[in-house]
């Protein structure tokens, strides 16, 4: 038990040292455990912070006097060292009189929130060690309130209510709900606002001040005991120093030896449990065993944190100083990421859906090849058409045979219906082409090579026009006629060669088109995409407003590297525990 009591203050320390490090970067993605004190402004919310630091602290006066709030961090020092205090914003100032230290916090509230009683969520920090106290940290909210005072605003009641929500939803904080004993528990505003996000009561703790100015002939035993309203972390009545003590200014010493004797002599069963001292002792315990149960959660959230703040930072990239050499990383690496997944050996390979040069591969062999098998070699041609084309060839005489003119005539009109779906093989890859950009990367440029490409194409079309070869095998194959009437004969010996020879062209389209794309588009892509690129943008003009990074950019970067910072740092603040301090 002696070792525990020994390992577990050591606790609250490092949960000041992890506040001090994300108070740095000012956020609260990290829910750090900490006692947030919760009242009305008349429930003696600052005396009881006052008691608990053992000195006056806290500025007073009517109406609003807290409207920033205020992260307190005790810390326990040897009894020889003097007492003293430093603020975050004030950076390395050490403050040895507490006056000034009352004045501060009137100046930086002043600073932030103005002068016309407004609050601000904006947190002031503050550290006091002191051998009088008990390490803790408390985070003193302004108090609930149902009318505005002077220049308030008029909605200073929700402002300050969505201020405590903000503090006490925090999962991992301990709610200290503050109430007057001479006031009905049953209404107490605390609790109330408590229960909205703690309904269980499961990290409420409830205060109860003001035990000597309740009415003659009353006590607060039952509200004390928990029978008019159940708080599973207890209740605690304590005696407050009166406002004429505090014009007096009757030390915080004296007053807690007043309290003990008032609980000695109104409630001696009770006594030992309650009082500012026991207060004291019951949030350190309370906060320490927090701390140990949310610390294994708090460690895995640092962690997967920085290693998401490491990937985002990344994901900037690094400032630019070299310019040229910057420029030519960059489309260099371009580059050689478009060739790769053209090649298909890119780093990233897409699971969803054919990109690159898979894409190109089923466009040649199912969307190109399966449209030109799906063209009727006598689409469009009628018998009478056929006999029309071969009695024009053949003028005033009779026709035996098949004119050669007639047939050239029929057959290149058949094969100029194969250059529709070249040309849109052509579109195809090109589309794809220029969808590998956005693949790559975030860059931009356009593949204007098809022009010249879909000229090839044309010139494919044009080129099977102008020789019918008669002698390639599947015509000959096909020219044995039988011996029937001479019209039928010219009829389907027309229609026989026009769709054998229609065939034959068909078969060379499928193999030569895909070859002039690979040539003329793809593999000039990827022979000349870097020589091109550095040609138009490697230039001096251009490499400040290529290079230039938009401030946002600069922003965004610097704010992930300071987190990283602060969570690297708060990951080896709680690795420095070891775990079995913790159980």
């Amino acid at each position: 038990r002696g070792t525990r009591e020994l390992q577990f203050p050591a606790l609250i320390p490092v949960i000041n040292k992890l506040q001090d490090v994300f108070n740095t970067v000012g956020t609260d993605i990290i829910h750090l455990p900490q006692i947030v004190v919760v009242g009305t402004q008349s429930s003696g919310k600052s005396s009881v912070l006052e008691s608990l630091v053992g000195r006056d602290v806290l500025p007073r006066g009517n109406g609003i006097v807290t409207r920033r709030p205020l992260i307190l961090q005790l810390v326990h020092i040897d009894a020889d060292d003097q007492e003293w205090g430093k603020f975050l914003h004030t950076k390395s100032k050490i403050y040895t009189d507490f006056e000034e230290i009352k004045k501060e916090i009137e100046a930086e509230t002043d600073r932030v929130s103005g002068i016309n009683k407004g609050i601000s969520d904006e947190p002031i920090h503050l550290k006091i060690f002191s051998p009088h106290v008990i390490n803790l940290t408390l985070v003193d909210l302004p108090g609930i309130t149902k009318v505005p005072v002077g220049d308030q605003p008029k909605d200073i009641e929700i402002q300050i209510r969505e201020l405590i929500l903000k503090f006490i939803s925090n999962p991992n904080s301990i709610i200290l709900a503050i109430s007057a004993a001479n006031t009905d528990m049953a209404t107490s505003e605390a609790l109330k606002v408590a229960r909205e996000v703690d309904p269980d009561g499961r990290r409420t703790l409830a205060v109860v001040t003001k035990l000597d100015l309740m009415d003659a002939g009353t006590d607060a035993m039952d509200v004390l005991m928990g029978r008019v309203i159940p708080v599973k972390l207890g209740i605690i009545g304590v005696v407050n120093r009166s406002q004429l003590d505090i014009n007096q200014r009757k030390c915080v010493s004296d007053s807690l030896r007043d309290e003990f004797a008032f609980l000695q002599k109104k409630y001696p069963s009770l006594a030992n449990r309650n009082g500012t001292k026991y207060l004291g002792r019951t949030l350190n315990r309370l906060l320490m065993h927090h701390i140990r149960d949310c610390l294994p959660e708090l460690k895995t959230r640092i962690n997967v944190l920085a290693a998401q703040y490491q990937s985002l930072l990344s994901s900037y990239g690094q400032p630019v100083e070299d310019e040229s050499a910057t420029l030519l990383q960059l489309i260099t690496k371009f580059a050689a990421e478009y060739c790769n997944t053209i090649e298909g050996t890119a780093k990233y390979i897409e699971t969803t859906e054919l990109c690159g040069g898979a894409r190109i591969c089923y466009i040649f062999h199912e969307t190109f090849g399966r449209t030109l098998e799906s063209v009727d070699p006598l689409g469009g041609l009628t018998t009478i058409d056929v006999l029309t084309a071969i009695r024009n060839a053949t003028g005033p005489r009779p026709a035996l045979f098949v004119p050669e003119v007639s047939f050239e005539l029929l057959v290149k009109r058949q094969i100029k219906r194969l250059e529709e779906p070249s040309l849109r093989c052509v579109e195809l890859v090109h589309e794809e082409m220029q969808r590998i950009i956005q693949h790559c990367s975030n860059y931009s440029t356009q593949v204007t090579h098809t022009g010249t490409l879909k000229l090839v194409v044309h010139n494919l079309v044009a080129i099977e026009l102008s020789y019918i070869n008669t002698k390639h095998p599947d015509f000959t194959d096909a020219c044995g006629l039988i011996n029937i009437s001479s019209e039928v004969r010219l009829r389907t010996g027309g229609e026989s060669h026009t769709g054998t020879t229609f065939s034959t062209q068909q078969r060379a389209f499928c193999y030569s088109v895909p070859k002039a794309v690979m040539h003329f588009l793809v593999n000039h892509v990827k022979e000349s995409l870097q020589s091109e690129l550095v040609g138009r943008l490697y230039k001096t003009g251009l490499l400040q407003d290529l290079l230039t990074e938009s401030s946002d950019v600069a922003q965004r970067r610097s704010e992930a590297a300071d987190m990283l910072k602060a969570l690297q740092k708060a990951g080896q603040v709680i690795a420095e525990i070891r775990e079995t301090h913790l159980w």
